[in-house]
């Protein structure tokens, strides 16, 4: 995994993945979830929005805590992207039960996974409230790439 600029780190995720984990902090520790609903939304400055419930732990996260990691997993992270999906932040460290191999991201410290095919950190600069979701516009403050990688898509997560 190395750093790079985001128009470069685009092009390897431009495939209809439908998955992805997005990493949060609050209450000193670091909350994971999977999205199936997230997009881009800005090529300048580049941007993501991502859509949570209101009724999630996540939610709240981001609520209190204004920036969050956007994390495109490979396939051999299929285990991590069922935890981070199955389990609620609030109950359990998702982090630590993955065993995923990371290091802390440059803005503020969330984690950079190793194993993925992408990963963006991102700033919160608004957010509209969709139905019973709030959709998060993120700006990307870095953009990390693993080129090897093979994206982890919806239909490797039957199970």
């Amino acid at each position: 995994m190395h750093r790079i600029d985001f128009n470069t780190a685009k092009l390897h995720i431009t495939h209809p993945s439908k998955i992805a984990v997005a990493s949060s902090f609050c209450d000193d520790k670091i909350n994971l979830i999977t999205l199936e609903w997230f997009m881009r939304t800005s090529i300048n400055p580049p941007m993501f929005a991502i859509s949570i419930g209101k009724t999630r732990f996540s939610h709240y996260c981001l609520e209190k805590n204004r920036y969050f990691n956007l994390c495109f997993p490979s396939k051999e992270m299929k285990n991590f992207a069922v935890i981070s999906g199955k389990y609620s932040g609030k109950n359990t460290d998702k982090l630590k039960l993955s065993k995923e191999k990371y290091f802390e991201g440059r803005y503020r410290k969330l984690p950079v996974f190793s194993n993925a095919a992408a990963n963006f950190e991102c700033e919160t600069i608004t957010q509209i409230t969709s139905g019973d979701h709030i959709i998060y516009v993120g700006k990307v403050i870095y953009s990390w790439l693993n080129s090897e990688k093979k994206l982890l898509l919806y239909k490797d997560m039957i199970l």
